[in-house]
């Protein structure tokens, strides 16, 4: 695997790689986001093994990432890129609704998951809200993970949570980021992430997406 060439931005461009199987696709996504002052896209990639090579080589902010793809799939790749450890925020742009397709990519590690009919400027609103550390889900794809979990989860073990623990997780629904939440309870970052930490261990749960649809499931935030 290729050493990465160049390290994240700290702020203001927000580098981009597009990961789609279709040329078209990605020549439109490339043609609207190259207009937009705060985006940058910085590589293609056409099937998710290429994906994940580009990733390590250009280390991105964020991947748009196709789920459906001939050979290795977007999921199999949000899943080598989380087994990496890349750290890029990966949302997921397809074609696909079904909770068979939506669940695995949110366990895989996506930030995000819009459909490839969203509305250009909202895409772009998309890109910059994961690349702050947001969890990003159409209404409808959220709908479709709550009704997966159903039951599960249930309110039981919520009752082991500390009140500032509590708090964490209701701002975590509300779409904060570590540090939107550390400036907002006063805390340091390092001292949020154990939070959050602690959320995830308590609530039996993966990741801030399980994390925030649970608080929103049982009325925690907004």
């Amino acid at each position: 695997m290729a050493e990465p060439s160049e390290p994240r931005t700290g702020g203001g461009v927000i580098r981009v790689l597009l990961v789609d199987d279709h040329q078209v696709v990605r020549r439109g996504l490339r043609t609207f986001l190259e207009v937009q002052d705060d985006i940058e896209v910085v590589g293609e990639a056409s099937d998710g093994d290429e994906g994940v090579l580009r990733a390590q080589e250009l280390r991105p902010d964020v991947i748009l990432m196709d789920v459906r793809m001939p050979g290795t799939d977007g999921i199999a790749a949000l899943r080598k890129l989380r087994e990496l450890d890349n750290g890029a925020r990966a949302l997921v742009v397809t074609s696909f609704t079904e909770q068979r397709t939506v669940v695995p990519a949110l366990r895989a590690g996506a930030a995000g998951y819009v459909y490839k009919d969203v509305a250009p400027d909202a895409l772009a609103d998309a890109i910059r809200s994961v690349h702050a550390g947001h969890v990003l889900l159409q209404p409808e794809v959220a709908d479709a993970l709550l009704a997966r979990e159903g039951s599960n989860g249930g309110q039981g073990r919520g009752s082991s949570l500390t009140d500032r623990e509590r708090e964490v997780l209701g701002l975590i629904a509300d779409g904060r980021s570590n540090r939107e939440i550390a400036r907002a309870l006063v805390l340091s970052e390092k001292t949020v992430k154990t939070h959050v930490s602690n959320i995830l261990m308590k609530l039996d749960l993966a990741d801030r997406t399980q994390a925030a649809l649970w608080a929103v499931r049982h009325g925690i935030g907004t």
